[in-house]
């Protein structure tokens, strides 16, 4: 997204909060992903329901594909005010709240019903008002995406077989550092450009849930999926907090209920359709690694967790114990 268009589209979001009082109430979502994954599907969900309880009042525009900007664009679009949502994530989340990062930590659980514990924990509830006071909140945080494998051109079972590969990554840190520690070189291309990137040969390999995967058609130009499940992937839908208060209590609780209820429907969709992705994968010829050793890969990565400065000390050992729970 050109720098004007951004600055006109906070401009002219931020200026619906002027009008709080006036019967729709009009919000953009956001997201860089297709229109046929189970986070696509959740959100329109969720505006469904939405307006259905408020006759219509309140109207959520879904945008995928990165139609208002790249996922960083539309997270600082939020912060600066608009009225836009976004279907992003802990890692993203992490440039304004450094702790929230530890979420998207390599190998931190294997089971997605973990998570419910760790929103459940005193150390979640703490550091959500901390995203309160950077400006944002949470209408929905328990959307799973799926756990995140590696589509390249050959095998990958050990942390030796990534060595030198480029690996394309979101931009931010806890992806750099996760594939520095195993051994590749990360390299930063926004998601709307991977298939791209790997068809010239930019990079040698992405990752992503395989919904992500089969949404961008990257088997058309990589033919190997190696499950390395190296993150348990959950996203969230962030809304600016000032704007947020402004609105009707009554909407303000029909958000959230219906926020927990998409996370909800994701949740179902992602784990549902798991099966259905890796019959569509092998019928388009493509190979399935599933003898990855895992430890190996948890081994190399566990330094990751002592890669950020900006962490409240013991940030960790916090999460494991609420995960022991």
């Amino acid at each position: 997204m050109k720098r004007r268009d951004f600055t006109s589209l906070v401009a002219a979001t931020a200026l619906g909060g002027q009008s709080m009082a006036q019967e729709t109430i009009r919000i953009r979502m956001a997201h860089s992903l297709s229109t046929s994954e189970p986070a696509h599907l959740a959100a329109e969900f969720f505006a469904k329901n939405v307006a259905q309880r408020t006759n219509n009042r309140v109207q959520i525009q879904v945008f995928p594909s990165e139609q208002l900007g790249s996922g960083k664009e539309v997270n600082e679009m939020i912060r600066q005010g608009a009225n836009v949502m976004n279907i992003t994530d802990p890692g993203y989340l992490s440039d304004f709240v450094p702790d929230i990062g530890v979420l998207n930590g390599p190998y931190l659980i294997s089971d997605p019903k973990d998570y419910n514990k760790l929103l459940a924990s005193d150390w979640y509830k703490a550091t959500e008002k901390k995203l309160e006071t950077a400006g944002f909140t949470l209408i929905m945080a328990n959307g799973f995406f799926g756990q995140r494998h590696l589509i390249s051109n050959k095998p990958v079972r050990k942390p030796e077989d990534m060595a030198g590969m480029t690996v394309r990554v979101p931009p931010n840190t806890m992806w750099l550092e996760t594939f520095k520690a195993m051994g590749a070189r990360p390299t930063t291309v926004q998601w709307s450009e991977v298939y791209n990137a790997l068809q010239q040969n930019v990079v040698t390999a992405a990752e992503a849930p395989l919904g992500s995967l089969w949404g961008s058609k990257l088997h058309e130009v990589r033919k190997v999926i190696s499950m390395t499940g190296h993150f348990t992937a959950f996203t969230m839908w962030p809304i600016n907090a000032g704007y947020f208060s402004k609105l009707p209590m009554d909407v303000q609780r029909i958000l959230l209920e219906e926020g927990k209820r998409g996370g909800d429907e994701m949740t179902r969709l992602t784990l549902e359709l798991q099966n259905d992705y890796v019959n569509k994968f092998k019928a388009a010829g493509v190979q399935f690694v599933g003898d990855v050793d895992l430890p190996a890969f948890q081994k190399v990565t566990a330094s990751v967790y002592k890669a950020f400065p900006k962490w409240t000390p013991g940030l960790h050992d916090t999460v494991m114990a609420a995960l022991r729970k």
